[in-house]
């Protein structure tokens, strides 16, 4: 698979996870992805400055698509913290942490997006709306509850297992309550 068809890949499964998620310009896309996994080799063995431009590349085309916020998760080497904009730390209150994503501490993916996203800052954590995980770099902490997995038309990047979920508000108030307002019928 050339960087062109991960760029591609990567934008056409998130602009899919983007409509069908129904992500508006006030809510947030997290993206983990192992450009290893993507070149079939094992999770932080391998990584690739190359791949990780074509899946910022891609995501940040998607991302652009609908103007919502995105952030970029790290290895575990980071704690998974996130690279977003200064944008959204200061409409989401969200906290900065004090580093900066190399290949080797943070992965090629969040390294490359910390060097391209304007005002790039690295926070903790995201309370995302929705998420695509290329690889098993385990998003879902970063995603609000309840999470809902999507599947799309693309589920391989790569050689990475491709995973996707958007998320819900929690249903509340029993079987008597309704919930039309958020897409989910009359009742449940």
């Amino acid at each position: 698979m050339t960087d062109e068809d991960i760029e591609q890949s990567v934008y056409a499964a998130l602009t899919e996870l983007l409509e069908t998620a129904g992500l508006q310009r006030d809510q947030i896309l997290v993206v983990g992805a192992s450009t290893s996994e993507i070149r079939g080799q094992r999770i932080g063995t391998g990584g690739s400055l190359a791949v990780a431009r074509a899946v910022v590349a891609g995501a940040l085309r998607a991302r652009d698509h609908i103007g919502c916020h995105i952030g970029f998760q790290c290895c575990e080497h980071l704690n998974r913290a996130l690279v977003t904009e200064r944008r959204t730390l200061r409409e989401y209150r969200l906290e900065q942490v004090a580093a900066v994503p190399m290949p080797q501490a943070g992965g090629a993916v969040a390294a490359v997006a910390y060097r391209t996203l304007g005002e790039a800052v690295l926070v903790e954590q995201i309370s995302a709306d929705a998420g695509v995980d290329i690889g098993d770099t385990l998003i879902g902490m970063h995603l609000r509850r309840v999470a809902v997995p999507v599947r799309l038309r693309i589920q391989q990047i790569g050689s990475a297992h491709l995973t996707a979920a958007r998320t819900r508000p929690k249903l509340i108030g029993g079987e008597r309550a309704f919930y039309h307002d958020i897409g989910l019928g009359d009742s449940v």
